[in-house]
């Protein structure tokens, strides 16, 4: 039998695929190298990181709920049931995405997959390895899903108590006391608003200047900001050295941003320095397909250079690995290999969502990109402590930003940080795909009392036109 379509791994990226290819009639294989469906982001990332955090704003009602009027005295935390409950949202859906590949009649090969070298125009060969020995496969074309995993700095190599990746860090039996995160991305910043809530005692490291760097500058400051005012230490420009094991957790040498040298010490360490691509040992250095330190090279269509192989998520050259990401890309590559019309990626319409205490969403140009791109920029902003549902929260911190082009009031960006940041630039991430004007959200009718007023506001405010600020 003849596949019209293997996609190697079940994340996002892949059993979406693989659910599309299904969709269009396509005979559909997904090969999992793991005992369980959907990759990564569910599993050890995305979806058992957002339950933590759920808990944490949950916890900190309970332990701040004075305002409210409520009386909670000596409120206590389960962290046991804490886990329970995130393992047991990731096992639902788990489930879930083994009942979409039956329901969609995919085949799940359980097994590590290679893609063997092939001649000429022959269809492409899938091996599959497992503990019950080894199969081929056959198939008109591949997906390469295969994602990621956290870069390890050298000389170490995590452990399930001191040295931390995303991994070992979610199955923490206790709550530390201390904790150093090195790198302070999306991954870094999020456990740092978890733990700190739960009362750890969090430093923060960052090489980079900034906090969350790929965010707007004004948005990196005020997560600082915020950080410091909740008591959590943020050393940007710094650098982590001599990291070594104690009896009681792990020590380094700071090297900090004024000069000066300072030795650290705690119950824990999470190193949150970025991810790399899982593309060794699967066959393509066999094939005609193209990599970049290790990223595989696509066109618009995830395409690669290899005839019938495409590439989507995290592998790719190019673009952020976000889930969402992983996820258009294989619509895109399903919808190539099925005659079906499509479009590629636009970087400037993919929205970055962190779900720290304040959230942030973003999408779009930062006001230092439109600047260096040339662009007229007109900015709007429009603070959080001048909206009636944030004061109803109890919830103040941040702003919407608005970068938009000064002539014809293109919307080149909106930043967002504050409460539930990461819901409400869906607005601004249709608002740019519709091609809207700053104009159109002007005129566009904002429920009152909501969050997303604020985003009225700040685009009334590009032009000086904010009601209420």
């Amino acid at each position: 039998m003849t596949y019209d379509l293997i996609v190697i791994g079940s994340g996002p990226g892949g059993y979406s695929a693989a659910v599309r290819a299904g969709q269009y009639g396509l005979k559909t294989a997904i090969v999992e190298k793991d005992p369980k469906l959907g990759g990564t982001c569910l599993h050890v990332g995305c979806i058992p990181t957002k339950a933590l955090l759920h808990t944490a704003d949950l916890w900190e009602h309970f332990v701040n709920p004075s305002d409210e009027g409520i009386q909670c005295e000596n409120p206590r935390l389960d962290y046991a049931k804490v886990l329970d409950r995130k393992n047991k949202i990731v096992s639902k859906h788990a489930k879930g995405v083994e009942f979409l590949m039956k329901k969609n009649k995919i085949d799940w090969v359980k097994g590590y997959a290679t893609i063997l070298p092939r001649s000429g125009n022959a269809p492409l060969q899938v091996e599959v390895k497992s503990e019950t020995g080894a199969q081929t496969l056959e198939t008109k074309n591949v997906i390469i899903a295969t994602g990621s995993e956290a870069r390890m700095l050298p000389g170490l190599e995590p452990d399930a108590k001191a040295i931390l990746t995303n991994i070992e860090i979610l199955d923490l039996p206790v709550i530390p006391k201390t904790m150093l995160i090195i790198g302070a991305g999306a991954v870094g910043v999020e456990f740092a608003s978890i733990f700190n809530r739960f009362g750890t005692k969090v430093t923060v490291l960052e090489m980079l200047p900034r906090l969350v760097p790929v965010e707007d500058e004004e948005i990196s400051k005020e997560l600082e900001r915020y950080f410091k005012k909740t008591g959590i230490r943020c050393e940007t420009g710094a650098k982590a050295e001599n990291i070594t094991r104690t009896e009681n957790g792990v020590r380094l040498c700071a090297a900090l941003a004024n000069g000066k040298r300072e030795d650290l010490e705690a119950e824990t360490l999470l190193v949150a320095v970025g991810r790399k691509p899982n593309t060794e040992n699967i066959g393509l250095d066999k094939l005609k397909v193209q990599l970049d330190r290790g990223f595989v090279k696509v066109d618009g269509n995830q395409l690669t250079a290899e005839p019938g192989v495409y590439a989507i998520g995290d592998v790719v050259a190019g673009t952020p690995q976000l889930a969402h990401v992983a996820t258009m890309e294989g619509m895109i590559a399903v919808a190539h290999m099925a005659g079906k019309p499509t479009k590629p990626i636009n970087r400037n319409r993919i929205p970055g969502c962190t779900y720290t205490e304040p959230g942030i969403g973003s999408v779009g140009l930062t006001e230092a990109q439109a600047r260096a791109q040339g662009f007229a920029v007109k900015i709007g902003k429009f603070p959080f402590v001048a909206n009636s549902k944030a004061t109803i929260l109890g919830s103040h911190d941040g702003f919407v930003k608005v970068v938009a082009e000064e002539k014809y009031g293109e919307i080149l960006g909106v930043h967002i940080i504050g409460p539930e940041a990461y819901e409400l630039v869906a607005e601004a991430v249709l608002a740019m795909e519709a091609e809207a004007t700053v104009e159109t959200l002007m005129g566009t009718i904002h429920a009152h009392p909501t969050l997303y007023e604020a985003m009225g506001e700040a685009f009334n405010n590009v032009y000086g036109l904010t009601i209420n600020a």
